[in-house]
């Protein structure tokens, strides 16, 4: 107070306030609640397992070169060479796609350090593929991979978008191809024949190799039997189905290295619910990449 009584903002009325605080405003946060509640579970299971990173799709949501930014994203911040564990669930995709993103999280980690996948629910296909660079796989009861059977699309006929099972179409083709050379007047077994177009079966066979290759790439950088590892999961006659399943103790049999947790496993349980959260947020035709830091829906 001053000799003559007044207060020094009496003094001063329009003297500088302390700066307030910067926080979210109420409707941003209740906007973005159900995101808040999924990373504080992802926090909640890094203070024991290494950082996480999550990339979760929907059954119509291939794995595709976009996903490049989802990943980059998630490894902004993690400092280099740390373990990563990744949660992934996908249909499968595009196999040079599935290589990129393999390729940034073992890059991040480097050639000694640890990576590992775990899979609360599916990792088909290319996401089979992209197991195969881990040092771990993590898996449940609830767990499955698939056989690698690269889905490529092409058109028709009539211009229409069409999904093919590569195995699939060069398996039937090569069915029809014997046929033909067992009876080669049969009318029925030549329309049959003519009914598969060249140009496709080239570029399957191609598509082909190429899975093949890479998935015997990563094995054998793992130390394991790659050979035959790559062949069992490409074997159509032991996996008919795309969508086959081949759970933990498959998994394990085949010769991968699999970590195993009981449902009831704390640890699962928090993997569990939080992939449970991450799915209702999705759409079928829409991914999310969210670690402790990002969030990002596409």
């Amino acid at each position: 107070m001053s000799e003559t009584g007044e207060t020094r903002d009496e003094q001063n009325p329009i003297a500088p306030q302390p700066p307030r605080a910067i926080e979210k405003t109420p409707m941003f946060t209740a906007m973005n609640a159900a995101r808040y509640q999924r990373q504080t579970i992802i926090r909640e299971i890094e203070t024991s397992q290494p950082k996480l990173l999550c990339y979760v799709a929907g059954n119509k949501a291939p794995v595709d070169r976009l996903d490049t930014l989802g990943f980059v994203d998630m490894l902004h911040n993690v400092p280099p060479g740390a373990p990563i564990d990744l949660m992934l669930h996908t249909p499968g995709g595009d196999v040079d796609a599935a290589e990129k993103l393999i390729t940034l999280l073992r890059n991040a980690v480097g050639e000694e350090g640890r990576l590992r996948v775990i899979v609360p629910d599916y990792a088909k296909s290319a996401g089979t593929l992209m197991a195969l660079g881990a040092n771990a796989i993590l898996m449940s009861d609830s767990s499955e991979l698939g056989p690698i059977d690269p889905q490529v699309s092409s058109k028709d006929g009539n211009g229409n978008d069409v999904i093919y099972s590569v195995l699939t179409y060069l398996n039937a083709y090569d069915e029809a191809r014997k046929a033909l050379n067992d009876t080669p007047d049969d009318t029925a077994s030549r329309i049959t024949f003519e009914k598969f177009d060249p140009i496709l079966v080239r570029k399957f066979k191609s598509v082909k190799d190429r899975a093949r290759l890479f998935a015997e790439n990563l094995l054998k950088r793992r130390g394991l039997n790659f050979s035959r590892i790559a062949s069992e999961l490409m074997d159509i006659n032991r996996y008919p189905s795309h969508g086959q399943m081949i759970g933990w103790e498959a998994a394990s049999n085949i010769g991968l290295t699999i970590e195993y947790l009981p449902p009831d496993d704390p640890i699962w349980r928090k993997y569990w619910a939080l992939y449970c959260h991450l799915r209702l947020a999705i759409e079928s035709d829409q991914r999310i990449f969210e670690s402790n830091y990002v969030s990002l829906l596409m």
